[in-house]
């Protein structure tokens, strides 16, 4: 095993206008899963594929260990590499695909039977070992295709949305293996995927990219908790966090959010962060959780609002409140198959300001976090 370092790395292709990549710096510790998440086109395969060495990097340097690897071939890297497609060849048996790569380094043969059987143990595809890739479903062609990536016991993994083929059911369930294998064997991972909920579940820490930039890195907690700005908020959370336009005011020596719909008070434990910030546009934003629709709690809580349900979605766990004001839609989260509420409904929502964030409605920057 191995750590990962990126020291200001750029990739920019002749046909394109601006780099894929720009000054990507990251350090990835030994033993980590590290998940690179982004929407399409942000540069995160790219990335991936200028550490494997099949994409040649531009600008900077990239370690492995302590060794540079920029002009290192991608078969002396020692890594191992997990696709999206599986990549099995059908003309061979589960173990032959599994053993391949070894028989090409020319491994003994009773190591490489030691390995594949070790592998196929750990996956759960023993059974499975003399059995030709088109009579496997797409859960277990991923297994055989992560098993062949273990057997070469590599200091790093490197796996590009290697979920993405599965449906919903197996995508849990194979995500739910691939952090159990991650706890057993311990190898240094870096994770490439568009899906956030992915992110949030497998990653020890997450890299948020937006346009071949660095947005964050940081521990799922934090970055749901603490998003450094508008994009990482609203990139990351089911239903995203819901952003509302205004300015920020100062009267009578408080601060409040302000715009023809609403007046809410900045909460005390935020006013240290924007005290040096000047009064003007923001964006407020708060997570669905964070919107108060039962009366018993909009009672206890300053500045309600009223709002009118324009859509009821329920999803078994809850039931999100598609709420309008005025020409903005607010998403609420209530409880559990939460039967009261019905489109067309008036009701009072408040929102738990001490949760809110605001962003600088020019940069997107986060101006509530206290550094």
């Amino acid at each position: 095993m191995a750590d990962v370092s990126f020291k200001h790395v750029y990739k920019q292709y002749r046909s394109e206008p601006r780099p894929s990549v720009s000054d990507f710096n990251l350090e990835i510790a030994d033993g980590e899963f590290m998940v690179l998440v982004g929407p399409s086109g942000c540069g995160k395969t790219t990335t991936l594929r200028m550490l494997s060495g099949l994409e040649e990097i531009s600008k900077g340097e990239i370690y492995i260990g302590n060794k540079f690897i920029n002009y290192v071939s991608p078969k002396d890297r020692d890594i191992a590499m997990v696709f999206q497609n599986y990549a099995l060849y059908p003309n061979l048996s589960v173990y032959e695909n599994m053993a391949l790569g070894l028989k090409l380094r020319k491994t003994a043969r009773h190591e490489i039977e030691l390995r594949v059987k070790k592998a196929a143990r750990i996956l759960e595809i023993s059974s499975l070992l003399e059995k030709k890739p088109n009579q496997l479903s797409g859960g277990q062609k991923q297994r055989v295709a992560l098993g062949r990536a273990i057997v070469r016991e590599p200091e790093v993994f490197l796996m590009d949305e290697p979920l993405s083929n599965l449906d919903a059911k197996l995508r849990a369930q194979t995500r739910a293996e691939l952090i159990r294998l991650h706890q057993e064997l311990r190898t240094t991972t870096v994770y490439v995927t568009h899906d956030q909920t992915e992110a949030m579940t497998m990653g020890t820490r997450i890299v948020v990219m937006k346009d071949g930039l660095i947005q964050q890195v940081d521990t799922p907690k934090e970055i749901y908790s603490r998003p450094r700005n508008a994009f990482v908020a609203g990139f990351i959370g089911s239903p995203a966090m819901n952003f509302i336009e205004g300015t920020l005011i100062l009267e009578g020596g408080r601060y409040y959010f302000h715009n023809k719909r609403v007046r809410l008070g900045i909460p005390e434990k935020l006013v240290p962060a924007i005290k040096s910030v000047k009064p003007g546009r923001i964006l407020l934003g708060i997570r669905p959780e964070h919107v108060a629709s039962e009366p018993e709690v909009v009672q206890r809580l300053p500045d309600s609002i009223s709002a009118a349900i324009d859509i009821v979605e329920h999803m078994g766990s809850d039931t999100f409140l598609y709420l309008k004001l005025g020409e903005q839609t607010v998403i609420a989260r209530t409880g559990e198959s939460d039967t009261r509420f019905e489109q067309g409904d008036k009701l009072n929502i408040a929102f738990h300001m001490e949760k809110s964030h605001l962003f600088d409605a020019e940069t997107g920057d986060n101006i509530s976090i206290i550094s």
